[in-house]
C-alpha cells in the first residue's frame, strides 16, 4: 500500500506489532507463572486489542495519505497551467496550515505572473511606439544628407562631411533595430514563426548579403555543407543570427583573410559552424562576448555597438539551440552552432 513506501509510517507500524507481541508474550508468561496454564480469553482479549490498535492507526494515516494525495494532485494542476487550482484548507491542524501557505505561495506567484505580463505588454507597445517615432526622423536625416552630398559635388570638404554624417546615420539606425530587436526578445513578444528550410539556402543568401562587403576589403567568404539539409527554424530570425556572427568574423579579419561557414547534419542536430583566421579573442574577453555592450580593451574595432553577438545567442537558444566559442589569438575564431532535431529525438 502507498502509506507503507513512507518508511518512517513502516517502522511506526512495526514498533507497535513489536510492542503488542511483546505484551502478549509477557501477559502468557504472567498466567502461566501464577496459574500454571496459558490464557486463551487473555490471548484472544489481547489479540483484539492490538488488532483494533493497528486498525486506528492505519485508518489515521491511510486518511492522511488521500489528503496528501489529493494536495499533490491540485499542486500538479497548478504545475500543469491550472492557475486556479487551490488545496482544501478549510480545517485545523498543523497539515492544513501548511497547506494555506501552499495557497498563498500560489496566489503571490499568479500576482507576480500578472504583473510581469502587464510589464511585457507595455514594454512591447511602448517598443512599438519608439520603432515608429524613430523612423521618421531617421529617414529625413538620410535624404537631408543624400540631397548634402549632391549640392557638395565640388567642395571636397563638405562632401566628405557628408559622407561621415551617413556612416554616423546608418550607425545609429543599426544600433536602435538591434535594441529594438533585442527588447522585443526579453519581452517575449515575439512569435517565431518556425517552418522547414533549407540551410543551404539561408547560408548563400546570407553570403550574397555580405559578398559586396568582402570585396571591398578583399576578403573571401567560403561556404561548405550538404545543399538537402532541411531544419525547423523562422528563417528571418535564424539569418539574423548567423548574419551577425558572420559580420562579427568580417570585423575582425584584415585583406586576403577568409571566413568559412560549413553546415552538416548529424543523428539528432544540425551544425553551423563559421570560422575566420582573423585577429582571434583575447582570452580575457571569452567569458564576456555575449554581453551586452561589452567592448573589449584589446580591441581594435571602434565602429561596433556590442549587441549582435548577444542577440545572436538570443535567437539561437530561442530556436533551443547552443553556441560556443573557441578562439586564438593571431589564429583566428571560430563559431559552433548547435540545433536539436526533434523528429529524431
Amino acid at each position: 500500500m502507498k502509506i507503507f513506501i513512507n518508511k518512517d509510517i513502516k517502522q511506526f507500524f512495526l514498533a507497535i506489532a513489536a510492542v503488542m507481541t511483546g505484551f502478549l508474550l509477557l501477559s502468557q508468561i504472567m498466567v502461566r507463572l501464577l496459574y500454571q496454564q496459558f490464557s486463551v480469553p487473555l490471548l484472544a482479549v489481547s489479540l483484539l486489542a492490538a488488532g483494533g490498535v493497528l486498525s486506528v492507526c492505519f485508518g489515521y494515516f491511510y486518511k492522511q495519505n488521500q489528503i496528501m494525495e489529493a494536495a499533490v494532485s491540485k499542486i500538479n494542476d497548478y504545475l500543469a497551467g491550472d492557475t486556479s487550482a487551490r488545496i482544501d484548507c478549510d480545517h485545523e491542524g498543523e497539515l492544513y496550515r501548511l497547506f494555506h501557505s501552499v495557497n498563498t505561495l500560489a496566489a503571490v506567484l499568479n500576482a507576480h505572473a500578472e504583473k510581469e505580463l502587464r510589464s511585457k505588454e507595455f514594454l512591447k507597445d511602448t517598443i512599438s511606439d519608439i520603432s515608429h517615432q524613430l523612423k521618421t526622423p531617421l529617414a529625413a536625416l538620410n535624404i537631408y544628407n543624400g540631397l548634402l552630398q549632391g549640392e557638395a559635388e565640388k567642395l571636397p570638404a563638405i562632401r566628405e562631411f557628408a559622407e561621415l554624417s551617413e556612416q554616423e546615420l546608418d550607425r545609429i539606425e543599426t544600433l536602435v533595430q538591434s535594441l529594438l530587436k533585442m527588447t522585443k526578445l526579453d519581452a517575449g513578444s515575439i512569435a517565431f514563426e518556425k517552418a522547414p528550410e533549407n540551410v543551404a539556402d539561408m547560408i548563400h543568401d546570407i553570403a550574397l548579403h555580405f559578398a559586396y562587403r568582402a570585396k571591398q576589403e578583399q576578403k573571401e567568404v567560403i561556404l561548405s555543407g550538404d545543399d538537402n539539409i532541411i531544419f525547423l527554424c523562422d528563417r528571418y530570425w535564424m539569418m539574423e543570427a548567423i548574419s551577425n556572427i558572420v559580420k562579427n568574423a568580417l570585423d575582425h579579419t584584415k585583406e586576403d583573410n577568409a571566413v568559412h561557414i560549413e553546415w552538416k547534419q548529424f543523428m539528432s542536430m544540425v551544425q553551423i559552424v563559421v570560422k575566420d583566421n582573423g585577429s582571434g579573442i583575447h582570452p580575457e574577453d571569452m567569458h564576456h562576448i555575449f554581453k551586452r555592450f561589452y567592448r573589449s580593451r584589446f580591441s581594435k574595432d571602434v565602429q561596433g555597438i556590442g549587441l549582435g553577438l548577444p542577440l545572436a545567442k538570443a535567437i539561437i537558444e530561442a530556436h533551443d539551440g547552443t553556441i560556443e566559442v573557441d578562439s586564438e589569438l593571431g589564429v583566428g575564431t571560430t563559431f559552433v552552432m548547435n540545433f536539436l532535431i526533434p523528429t529524431k529525438l
